[in-house]
């Protein structure tokens, strides 16, 4: 019997999630095949409002094979789950003849531990070995989260903390989770037959299609130690964080209350001149610790390698101890073995990597106004590491709305371990996987829904986060726009003068990132239109309010690394040492990503109208200008103030009027 065609499936699919079926998903969905027919890699670049989930997942569940669905954001992951595949799966289920299995799978300490839950948390000998539900008050929030998670555990069928709502406290859900390194492993734990992260595990073992998160994919890769059951078929969504991501996995990190709740965890399973051995260590580093300042350490100093050499050696001592003794008089002793054996272990692989060192790492140091200083290790790049380990022997497709920069999909290519396309079949290129690179487009007419607003007779950014013709020009903005202003700014500092300078010249709402929950600004955001939102980061991706609401989005200036962040600055310089253009290939694709996505944030539906305005002369007079421009969508361009602020009185006067 004959297969039914990839645009059958795709319409009953896009009938059952109540869309309308539009040519770049169609192309999309078709490429989607293809690549996964072929064997090979594809980068789809799929605008807002493409349909892009069903557009890979129909052609997936065509293909009939395993498929795991890596995400980036929580948000996607449940709308693929409780939505997206539900309806899928029921639509195709009549012309594929079969219904195919999904399941979510996450990192073990997103998952309810039984036995933690029972049994009580391995407690450090300052706080006493205690309870924590029978000593945390019932009245207090921690005390009353407990309660919650106790009653909790009755009644969920996944232990999931995303199912839990509302959510708790990070403090809390510590008291009830474990990492991998910290669990005791199903067969060893009384709990084991009835654990929430074995019964996940094994319902994706069973499915079609297994959808997890992007630091998951990075463990699973990088590890060694496989988490993901084996499939044919591996896409990304939101691919332009994958990266970001896998370099956070590949990181390690040391502080001197970590080594020292390691000192601890250990010094009541081994013998005492062990447990003396890593506490002079761990004193030695936490001394040194108190001078560090922040910055690159191009060469580990002479006295933090003595530190490290002496940290790591302890470490390994305690290990070989923790390994072969037994204390049945410490309660609960296999719980509280295997928290040492990770804490301590984990200090014993970050100082051996700092002290073995490679040109492949950068170390430095960081001060924290909070935490205090800390001393990290991140690998100068992943790109080998994801060109070894995620290309091959599956077909991978990546796909997200901003992944052409500058206007080819090179840039992204590269720090994903691909050679520029078309390069990968022979040549100086021939151990890089061939790879096709797509653009669908967007079923938005972004040259008239929206204004790119280029502020160039501004003076240029410079240090001094104050900027006063800069501020006196938002002020203007926001007060056309009648509020509706999405304000992204590269630091929280910029971000908190200017929600305190127009707070005093206007008479708008200004929200501020930070004085709430992020997701209580956002509605609020989107329930009102005069209100304004101000923030950093997290706001250039993560706000999606189409509508009247947002109907201009600032941002402050080109958001370029810091110039002293270690990692950038480190890749930058390996770039130039090769011959390439550091700034280009570094700070300018960091720049010209987070611009992409910002400018993103204005036009969500096709009904949305408005400005997106760069406050920052660069953008049009810099030589790197036009390559950022590139990378936004394709909004109709102008540096002309006077028409932008009568477009946006237009804009504003619609939008009451409807």
């Amino acid at each position: 019997m004959s297969k039914p065609a990839l645009t059958e499936l795709l319409q009953a699919a896009v009938t059952a999630v109540g869309g309308t079926e539009r040519p770049g998903q169609a192309a999309m969905a078709e490429a989607v095949a293809e690549a996964v027919e072929d064997g090979r890699h594809l980068l789809v670049q799929a605008g807002t409002g493409t349909g892009k989930s069903l557009g890979y997942l129909v052609p997936a569940l065509a293909h009939g094979e395993r498929v795991v669905v890596a995400t980036a954001t929580l948000a996607l992951q449940r709308q693929l789950v409780e939505r997206d595949l539900p309806r899928t799966v029921d639509a195709l289920h009549p012309l594929l003849r079969r219904r195919p299995e999904f399941a979510m799978l996450k990192g073990r300490s997103n998952y309810l531990c039984l036995h933690r839950l029972h049994e009580g948390v391995p407690q450090e000998e300052e706080d006493g070995l205690f309870d924590p539900f029978e000593n945390a008050a019932p009245t207090s929030r921690l005390g009353k989260d407990l309660l919650r998670l106790r009653d909790w555990s009755d009644e969920t069928e996944t232990g999931d903390r995303d199912d839990l709502t509302p959510g708790v406290s990070d403090r809390a859900w510590s008291q009830v989770s474990v990492s991998s390194r910290e669990c005791l492993s199903a067969s060893k734990c009384a709990y084991g037959a009835e654990c929430f992260a074995e019964a996940a595990r094994e319902r994706a073992k069973l499915a079609e299609v297994i959808v997890t998160n992007h630091a998951l994919l990075a463990i699973d890769a990088i590890q060694g130690a496989p988490v993901l059951p084996g499939h044919e078929v591996l896409i990304v969504d939101e691919a332009h964080e994958l990266v970001s991501r896998v370099t956070g996995v590949a990181t390690g990190e040391l502080t001197p209350g970590g080594v020292n709740r390691a000192v601890r965890r250990a010094a009541k399973l081994v013998d005492e001149k062990a447990a003396d051995q890593l506490q002079t260590a761990s004193e030695t580093f936490e001394r040194l610790m108190e001078l560090a300042l922040p910055g690159r350490l191009e060469t580990v100093p002479e006295d933090l390698g003595y530190a490290l050499t002496a940290l790591r050696d302890a470490a390994r001592t305690c290990l070989s101890a923790l390994g072969n003794t037994r204390d049945k008089s410490v309660q609960d002793e296999d719980a509280v073995r295997k928290q040492a054996y990770a804490a301590v272990e984990n200090v014993h692989d970050v100082a051996e990597r700092v002290v073995e060192g490679s040109e492949f790492d950068v170390v430095w140091y960081e001060r924290h106004e909070r935490y205090g200083a800390s001393l990290r290790v991140a690998p100068l790049s992943v790109s080998g590491l994801l060109r070894e380990k995620l290309f091959a022997d599956r077909s991978v497709v990546l796909t997200s709305a901003t992944l052409k920069l500058g206007g080819d999909f090179n840039g992204v290519g590269a720090s994903l371990g691909l050679a520029p396309e078309g390069m990968g079949d022979d040549g100086e290129a021939a151990e890089t996987p061939p790879w096709k690179g797509l653009d669908v487009g967007s079923p938005f007419d972004y040259g008239k829904q929206g204004i790119l607003y280029v502020a160039k007779h501004l003076s240029p950014p410079g240090r001094d986060s104050s900027r006063a013709d800069m501020m006196d020009e938002l002020a203007e903005l926001v007060q056309a726009a009648g509020g509706r202003t999405l304000g992204l700014f590269s630091s929280m500092r910029g971000a908190r003068t200017a929600a305190e300078e127009l707070r005093g010249r206007l008479g708008l709402p200004i929200l501020l990132q930070g004085e709430e929950t992020l997701g209580e600004l956002i509605h609020r955001f989107a329930e009102d239109a005069e209100t304004c939102l101000f923030g950093t980061l997290s706001l250039w991706q993560g706000v999606d309010v189409p509508g009247a609401n947002c109907q201009l989005v600032v941002m402050d200036r080109v958001p370029f690394p810091r110039p002293d962040d270690p990692l950038m600055s480190a890749r930058q310089k390996a770039v130039e040492e090769r011959g390439g253009n550091g700034f280009m290939a570094v700070a300018a694709t960091h720049a010209a990503l987070l611009m992409a996505q910002g400018a993103g944030r204005l036009v969500r539906a096709t009904g949305d109208r408005g400005v997106v305005a760069v406050l920052d002369p660069r953008l049009e007079r810099a030589r790197y200008g036009s390559f950022l421009r590139a990378s936004m969508p394709d909004f109709w361009y102008t540096t002309d103030r006077n028409q932008v602020r009568r477009s946006l009185a237009a804009i504003d006067e619609a939008a009451k009027r409807a």
